[in-house]
């Protein structure tokens, strides 16, 4: 499976498919809760291939 940079998600994709506000998703960042970013953008935003964080939100404490 391979992927572009155009499939990638940014904080408000990842916010939206695990139910939270981006601010919070910037939280689980800053405390080391989520993946480290798969590439970060030219514009310098960090952005995650959809498959990752899908992965990390079925395994992610609290997820029920």
């Amino acid at each position: 499976m391979s992927q572009s940079s155009a499939d990638a998600w940014s904080y408000p994709e990842i916010a939206r498919h695990i139910g939270v506000q981006p601010d919070t998703v910037r939280s689980y960042r800053r405390h080391g809760l989520l993946p480290e970013p798969d590439f970060v953008d030219a514009g310098g935003h960090p952005r995650w291939y959809p498959e990752r964080i899908r992965e990390w939100a079925r395994r992610r404490p609290g997820h029920r």
